[in-house]
């Protein structure tokens, strides 16, 4: 395992694949670590050198008093692929690692060669939805909440046809810090990358699954629009990580947006 400090932070993290291969750096969801994302490097770590890792507060991660904000977790980011070596990477975030990636892309351009940008909005749900899940959360934990969450998550036949891997994730979710899982509410309670996505510069792709009850393919569709030249696609039988469903179908659908890119 791998530890870096990362602006006072310690963040957890893997690189993966071979030593001359393009970076690219994967930023996990929310209740997540970088084991969303297991399936998809197995995939692209043949031509890739990945960075998956724990953003704060998630994993192994540490797990500061919030609230974090979206420039804490970009900053968080950027500090890890200097450690790393990456000067400039795809990278492709879901759920609020989108909202960090589109954040990285829109502030740091040089840094980002593509982008895809998966399952996210530049505005997540409202502040009243998001303080009572907080509320939730610090009174009687995440375990509390973790069904309705997951129903969110996942596919109605993934619940349904896998019940090993949906209680494997439900553990997963569950052993999250809550204090890092509240102030990550925090951040995307606060969040509106509105201005950032109509900076963004980098060639991107906007994908969704078709079932996913948190960012709906109507939202996520609205956010490809603000940013110029972005291509938008669903994917079938995936919710809200398609890495954990779909993972060949969202590998080959990032390995045909870095050629489009001439990111090869």
């Amino acid at each position: 395992m791998a530890f870096a400090n990362c602006n006072g932070v310690v963040l957890h993290y893997r690189v993966s694949g071979p030593a001359d291969g393009l970076p690219l750096v994967l930023s996990n969801s929310l209740g997540t670590d970088h084991r969303i994302w297991d399936d998809v490097v197995a995939i692209l770590s043949n031509r890739y050198k990945i960075l998956a890792y724990d953003k704060r507060g998630h994993g192994l991660s540490d797990a500061p008093e919030g609230p974090y904000s979206v420039a804490d977790h970009a900053a968080d980011l950027l500090a890890l692929t200097k450690i790393v070596g990456f000067d400039r990477f795809a990278l492709c975030g879901v759920s609020v690692g989108g909202m960090i990636a589109q954040y990285v892309a829109a502030n740091q351009p040089g840094k980002v060669a593509a982008l895809i940008l998966c399952d996210t909005a530049v505005k997540i749900g409202n502040a009243e939805t998001w303080n009572a899940r907080i509320e939730a959360v610090r009174r009687d934990g995440i375990a509390s909440i973790s069904e309705a969450i997951l129903e969110r998550w996942l596919s109605p036949s993934f619940r349904t046809e896998r019940k090993d891997d949906y209680s494997g994730w439900r553990n997963l979710l569950e052993r999250t810090s809550p204090v890092g899982y509240a102030a990550t509410c925090e951040t995307v309670r606060d969040a509106d990358l509105t201005d950032d996505a109509a900076r963004i510069e980098a060639p991107t792709l906007v994908i969704c699954g078709e079932n996913d009850l948190s960012t709906p393919p109507a939202l996520v569709s609205e956010t490809a629009k603000l940013i110029r030249s972005a291509s938008f696609k669903t994917i079938a039988g995936a919710g809200h990580i398609p890495s954990i469903e779909q993972a060949e179908i969202l590998a080959g659908l990032m390995r045909s947006h870095f050629e489009e890119a001439n990111y090869v």
